[in-house]
């Protein structure tokens, strides 16, 4: 079984990181196109992950909601 737990990790991360290549907004993707990134991912599965990783994938721009109406300029501009 030791053998082969680095190989299933390997086959693990790989899938992991394709459906999320797979769900990345493809406007956002950074340095290839979304589908040469899901590519490499499949072809070089140790190096394409790394590199979606640090280089490709969307940067995380999420801004949390307002937590009262009032700190919420589109409700505020409707009264």
């Amino acid at each position: 079984m030791g053998r082969f737990l680095p190989l299933l990790l390997l086959i693990v991360a790989t899938i992991f990181t394709a459906v999320h290549v797979v769900q990345s907004n493809s406007e956002r993707v950074r340095v290839i196109p979304k589908t040469l990134w899901f590519v490499l991912v499949l072809a070089v599965p140790a190096l394409g992950m790394i590199g979606w990783w640090i280089f490709g994938r969307p940067v995380n721009t999420y801004s949390p909601p307002p937590t009262a109406p009032d700190d919420d300029p589109e409700f505020l501009r409707s009264i």
